[in-house]
């Protein structure tokens, strides 16, 4: 099966003073279409660094990525980042929409992916005036409008109770079904439970249930 991202060796390092961080140690994966992955692994391991070079937000020291990287297509990358990034200028339902405003090709109808998410009566309220869990749940909405190649989302579940949980676990399944790979940086049991792969890092490296996880093996 052809991967959708494919990372081999890859490695990123921060100077923090006269010291040099390995944030991530020569990590190689592939990301299969049609699936939905886990990342775990405890605060600082290096899970956040890994998804935004994925993304293309940074770049590696070492090692390649071949995927959709910084691109502007909403059809072929969406993030649900975990500072949320809803725009205050905009209704949540302009927010979600807005994928489509710039260009992307709807999979969904906006008021549609909302009612799923149980925030189709906030469309037309400026987030200042949602809570932290309904602002969250939009930013899964606007990932999902368009149905990308490959979601990635971080800890998109952090501001949920289980019922809503519940709710953003079933619309990221579904997005699978449709062929997208969906992988997610989260601790919840909940949606664990629903992925198809899991793996762990610790100190910048990516182990699977075998040992580390190598290219192709993922």
């Amino acid at each position: 099966m052809t991967a959708i991202v494919r990372l081999a060796g890859v490695t990123k390092r921060y100077r923090r003073g006269r010291e040099v961080v390995t944030a991530v140690d020569d990590v190689s994966l592939d990301l299969p279409p049609g699936s939905m992955i886990a990342l775990v692994g405890p605060s600082g391991s290096g899970k956040t660094t890994l998804l935004n070079l994925i993304c293309g937000g940074d770049e590696p020291d070492d090692g390649t990525i071949e995927g959709p990287l910084d691109t502007a297509d909403w059809s072929q990358l969406a993030i649900v980042p975990q500072t949320i990034g809803l725009l205050p200028e905009l209704t949540m339902g302009e927010n979600v929409g807005m994928p489509i405003r710039l260009g992307a090709p709807a999979a969904t109808d906006v008021a549609e992916v909302m009612e799923r998410l149980g925030i189709g009566a906030l469309a037309d309220r400026p987030p200042e005036e949602t809570s932290l869990g309904e602002q969250q749940r939009a930013a899964v909405a606007r990932a999902l409008v368009t149905a990308p190649g490959l979601l990635i989302a971080d800890e998109p579940t952090s501001h949920q109770d289980e019922a809503n949980t519940d709710r953003v676990g079933e619309a990221l399944a579904d997005v699978v079904v449709s062929g997208s790979c969906v992988l997610v940086a989260t601790h919840d049991s909940r949606l664990l439970a629903r992925c198809d792969l899991v793996f762990h890092m610790r100190d910048g490296v990516v182990t699977g249930a075998n040992g580390v996880t190598r290219a192709g093996s993922g």
